[in-house]
């Protein structure tokens, strides 16, 4: 029963990150930051979605993990595209 929840949610994110890259390039905004971020938007839309009422499974309490590292990611990011709207000498 593990194994099928747990491949049920790998196909989910699997399929979402598919629709993503075909999205984007349908769209010709495919870039590696635009993919994670909705990636990770995904993500976390399936963590919520697929996430059991009573036990959290061993392998589910990891996932705050990854999830806090793309959200640093997402913030290092954020950071980057904010320092290169700023003009030159703000912060300098």
């Amino acid at each position: 029963m593990a194994t099928r929840r747990r491949q049920r949610f790998v196909h989910a994110q699997l399929a979402w990150m598919l629709a993503t890259v075909l999205a984007l390039s349908l769209l010709g905004s495919l870039s590696y930051e635009l993919f994670f971020v909705v990636s990770l938007i995904g993500f976390l839309v399936v963590v919520e979605l697929t996430a059991p009422f009573n036990v959290t499974p061993q392998w589910r309490s990891r996932l705050k993990w990854l999830i806090g590292l793309g959200l640093v990611v997402f913030g290092y990011i954020v950071v980057r595209r904010i320092l290169a709207i700023l003009p030159p000498g703000v912060f300098g």
